[in-house]
C-alpha cells in the first residue's frame, strides 16, 4: 500500500486515498442553460446556494472511470451553472457506485457524493446507463453516438468549482482531456426525488469523450463565513 494511503472512519473503513487524484476512463457529458427560476426549484440546491445562483453553463456528466487511486467506479453527477459573485461551479447532486470514492469525494474535496449502484451497458454505437435504489431504476437514460472525433479540454470550458461540506469551502479546479464525437439522448427517466428533473429539457451540446483524461488537484480551503 502507498504511504500516502491510510484507513479513514466515517460511516464505515475505507481506503483513504487523498488529492491528487489522475483519472482514465469514458465521459457523456450534456451541456445547458439551465433558467435561474429552474435551478432555484429543481436544482437540488443545499440551503447555502439558494437564491445564489449566477447563470452559466450546466452539466450533467456521467463517467466510468476504468483507472483511479481507489480502483474503478461509475458516477452520475449535476452541476447547475455558476453561484455567487465569484461565479463557481457546484456539484449539487452526485452518485457513485463506489463507497470508496464517495469517502474520499467528500474528504478531499467537499462533493456531496452519495452511493447506489450504477449499470453501465454497451452495444455498438449505443451506451445505457441506470442508476438503482432497492432493485428500482431512479435514473435511465440511453445515448448514441457516432461521427468525427474531436480534441476535448477542459482549457475551453474552465471547471472551477466551489463546494461547501462541514462549514468549509473547497475550492478546487480539476482539468480534463480526451477524444470526442457526438452523442444523443435516445432515451431519458428519472425519479425526481434523487435526481434534478431534466426531462423534456434539451442540451446546447453532448458529447461523449473517450478516452476520457481527469486530474483533480489538492483543494485551497476557506471557512464557510468568508
Amino acid at each position: 500500500m502507498p504511504e500516502n494511503h491510510s484507513i479513514l472512519l466515517e460511516k464505515t473503513f475505507v481506503l483513504k486515498s487523498p488529492a491528487p487524484w489522475k483519472l482514465k476512463g469514458e465521459a457523456i457529458i450534456l451541456i445547458y442553460k439551465f433558467k435561474k427560476e429552474w435551478v432555484e426549484s429543481q436544482g437540488n440546491l443545499p440551503k447555502h446556494l439558494l437564491g445564489k445562483f449566477n447563470g452559466g453553463l450546466g452539466f450533467v456528466m456521467i463517467v466510468n472511470y476504468e483507472n483511479s487511486p481507489v480502483g474503478p467506479y461509475r458516477e452520475v453527477l449535476f452541476i447547475p451553472g455558476k453561484f455567487r459573485k465569484t461565479k463557481k461551479l457546484a456539484i449539487t447532486k452526485i452518485f457513485t457506485d463506489s463507497e470508496v470514492n464517495t469517502q474520499n469525494g467528500r474528504v478531499n474535496w467537499g462533493i456531496p457524493k452519495e452511493t447506489l449502484p450504477i449499470v453501465w451497458e454497451k452495444e455498438k454505437n449505443l451506451d445505457k446507463v441506470t442508476i438503482i435504489k432497492d432493485g428500482v431504476a431512479v435514473f435511465s437514460a440511453e445515448f448514441e453516438t457516432g461521427g468525427i472525433p474531436f480534441p476535448v479540454s477542459t482549457a475551453l470550458l474552465p471547471m472551477r468549482l466551489c463546494q461547501t461540506w462541514n462549514k468549509v469551502k473547497y475550492f478546487t479546479r480539476p482539468t480534463g482531456t480526451g477524444i470526442g464525437k457526438l452523442t444523443k439522448i435516445k432515451s431519458l427517466d428519472l425519479n425526481p426525488e434523487y435526481f434534478p428533473d431534466i426531462r423534456g429539457l434539451k442540451p446546447l451540446f453532448a458529447v461523449k469523450v473517450n478516452p476520457f483524461n481527469m486530474r483533480f488537484p489538492e483543494p485551497t480551503f476557506h471557512n464557510e463565513f468568508f
